[in-house]
């Protein structure tokens, strides 16, 4: 069967298969298996001379319809690549709540902001990636937490884009703020990074710039904090992102990248346990998670647990 072009993909778990399975999704929710792949990370990295999303998914194949239909599905993280990675102070709005938070080095991002190379970092390992959903870890030793929705670039092995999917770069504002050598700390912990709910190919989406995304915080059912902003707000271009992050570098194929975010909640809003994070787009869909202590969370299979600070 070809897959129709272009395709969504999203990863549910189907009961008798140990592992996630990756679907085409179609427009009436039926889920079609592709292949014997868990997510479109592991898609890419078996078809690395794939072009595009649509030619990845024809090579694997698809399987028999599951019984389920989405959104009816348990969801699964649609994108589990060994390393995510970021960009930061993207938009305005970044720039300027960067050097507010920072007491010492807020002309560092001013400068940034206008130079010619960006700020990347690595986000995250597979592991600490979760998907729709699931639970996202909140450090003890912060008090300033917020979620930060970003546009997120599925990359092939020559760095082109092959699709999108929605992020959350949980970011702890007054760690990063008290020195910027603490970003590391400030950025990756348990469950910090949060993917989905799909993968939509390149082709679903024509103009990069031209969508809008929008992040509700819940608290106990009630809207705690919403604001919204527009990828035509970016400063940069997502071609530009991608040529430094491979530049001298080793970019596996499935590697995704955040690209940073327009929407700052308030100064007075920290994400608390049982907080809920919606971060939507129309054209992709509405990534959903609940916030829960880091030290709550139960680690991969062999790895020590993550204790809360004394």
């Amino acid at each position: 069967m070809t897959p129709p072009d272009p395709v969504r993909l999203c990863a549910v778990h189907d009961a008798g298969h140990d592992a996630p399975r990756l679907c085409l999704l179609a427009p009436d929710g039926e889920l079609r298996p592709v292949g014997t792949h868990r997510d479109a990370s592991a898609l890419v990295a078996a078809h690395p001379d794939a072009p595009t999303l649509e030619d990845a998914v024809q090579a694997a194949g698809l399987g028999t319809p599951l019984r389920v239909r989405w959104p009816d599905a348990m969801p699964a993280v649609p994108a589990r690549p060994a390393e995510v990675w970021a960009a930061g102070v993207t938009y305005q709005r970044s720039r300027d709540a960067r050097v507010e938070e920072s007491a010492s080095s807020g002309d560092h991002y001013e400068r940034l902001y206008d130079a010619e190379r960006p700020e990347l970092f690595l986000k995250a390992t597979g592991p600490r990636i979760v998907g729709p959903e699931e639970r996202i870890g909140l450090r003890s030793d912060s008090a300033w937490q917020v979620p930060e929705p970003e546009l997120a670039l599925l990359l092939g092995t020559t760095g082109q884009i092959l699709g999108y999917t929605l992020g959350n770069d949980l970011s702890s504002r007054d760690i990063e703020g008290e020195n910027p050598l603490y970003l590391p700390q400030a950025k990756i912990f348990a469950a910090s990074c949060a993917l989905g709910p799909v993968v939509v190919s390149a082709a679903a989406i024509p103009d990069a710039y031209a969508l809008r995304l929008e992040l509700t915080i819940r608290r106990a059912g009630a809207v705690l904090w919403q604001g919204e902003t527009s990828t035509a707000q970016f400063n940069t271009r997502l071609e530009r992102l991608i040529e430094h992050l491979r530049r001298d570098n080793w970019v596996a194929p499935g590697t995704v990248l955040l690209t940073g975010t327009g929407i700052v909640p308030d100064d007075e809003i920290t994400l608390a346990p049982g907080d809920v994070v919606e971060i939507a787009c129309a054209e992709i869909g509405t990534l959903r998670n609940t916030c829960a202590a880091a030290a709550e969370l139960s680690p991969p299979q062999g790895w020590s647990a993550a204790p809360a600070a004394a």
